[in-house]
């Protein structure tokens, strides 16, 4: 994933500030035919271009319209393929028109003509790696994770058909980008699991110092650590 941070500070929905419990995650594509990132992310930050037409989502209300979401993925200027963070995970975002800007993070697939399936294959694995990463953040799993159609489904976001209409022309579904988080998911905890950190007795004072790190390495993630007296 090549994730990077640049927040929206001059748009209405960064300035409001309002913090959220993260519940879900909820994917968009933007419903235009332009996969730049620098349609919807301005300034230029040496990466992403210019913006040329003014119609970036670094403004009070973006065409007139109080829109924000977490991050965006799409085109650098030199073509390769970014998640640009544009709000704190953990802040409001204004993305669903309903009920899941209260709970869930919006990401933004930026689209282009939707037949290219280099680029979506590309934006399809940043997709799923960034949900990947959220997930772990926030004790989620891949049932955590919609599109905008079934938000409206939900009755928690208003009636858009995104990224459904997308995902099919490339022959897959939300349920299939579900299923590839979960195999992801599991393969990340399989890892985590062998983590192994040996406490080395003598490097303590007495053996109850060392026990007590242990007990910090394991509140720490480190599930197999253990004392090595030798």
């Amino acid at each position: 994933m090549n994730l990077k941070q640049y927040f929206l500070t001059e748009n209405d929905c960064y300035k409001a500030g309002q913090k959220i419990t993260v519940k879900g995650i909820m994917i968009h594509s933007t419903g235009a035919n332009n996969p730049c990132l620098n349609r919807y992310i301005a300034p230029d930050d040496g990466l992403l271009g210019q913006n040329l037409y003014g119609n970036h989502w670094n403004q009070a209300k973006p065409g007139g319209i109080e829109v924000c979401a977490h991050a965006f993925i799409g085109k650098l200027k030199n073509g390769s393929v970014a998640t640009y963070q544009t709000l704190p995970w953990n802040q409001k975002g204004w993305h669903a028109g309903g009920k899941a800007n209260d709970s869930h993070i919006g990401v933004e697939i930026c689209e282009d003509g939707m037949m290219d399936s280099d680029y979506f294959n590309k934006i399809y694995t940043e997709a799923l790696e960034l949900c990947v990463y959220l997930c772990k953040m926030y004790g989620l799993t891949e049932k955590d994770i919609l599109g905008h159609y079934e938000g409206f489904m939900k009755r928690i976001a208003s009636n858009h058909a995104d990224p459904k209409h997308w995902f099919a022309i490339q022959g897959t579904s939300m349920d299939a980008f579900r299923s590839d988080v979960s195999k992801r998911l599991s393969a990340v905890n399989a890892t985590d699991t062998k983590k192994v950190y040996r406490v080395q007795v003598g490097a303590f004072s007495d053996k109850a110092n060392a026990e007590t790190m242990l007990s910090r390495l394991k509140a720490a993630g480190y599930t197999e650590a253990y004392i090595k007296s030798e």
